[in-house]
C-alpha cells in the first residue's frame, strides 16, 4: 500500500466497457516523512469516494483488482482507504481534521 493525495480527476469517454462508471483519479505519491508530493504521478480507480485533496491508500498490481469495485475488471491501481491520521517515530505527521480545518482557512 501507498499513500498519495488526490490531485484530481481523469475523465474519459471513450473507455473499455468494463470500467464504465467507475471514478478515475489522479493521485500524486506522498512522502510520508515529509508529507510533500514527490512530483510521481498514477491514475487509479476510486474504490472509496476519495475527493480533492485527500490523503489516500492506494494498492497496484493484482491488488488492485481485490476489490469489491474493481473486480475482474483491468485495473493496475486502487484506492482502497481514505486516511484520517498517520504517525510516524511517535509524532502525528498528519491529521486529516487538522488539514480539513487549514484549506478551510485558506478559503
Amino acid at each position: 500500500m501507498l499513500l498519495a493525495r488526490v490531485a484530481g480527476t481523469v475523465v474519459s469517454t471513450s473507455k473499455e466497457p468494463r470500467i464504465e462508471g467507475i471514478k478515475l483519479l489522479l493521485l500524486e505519491k506522498v512522502d510520508p516523512s515529509t508529507m510533500e508530493g514527490k512530483k510521481d504521478w498514477v491514475v487509479a480507480m476510486d474504490g472509496v469516494g476519495a475527493g480533492p485533496g485527500e490523503l489516500v491508500m492506494y494498492v497496484s498490481g493484482s491488488s488492485s483488482r481485490m476489490t469489491a469495485v474493481t473486480e475482474g475488471r483491468p485495473s493496475d491501481a486502487a484506492v482502497i482507504a481514505i486516511v484520517d491520521a498517520v504517525d510516524m517515530g511517535g509524532r502525528a505527521v498528519y491529521r486529516k481534521d487538522a488539514a480539513d480545518s487549514a484549506s478551510q482557512d485558506a478559503s
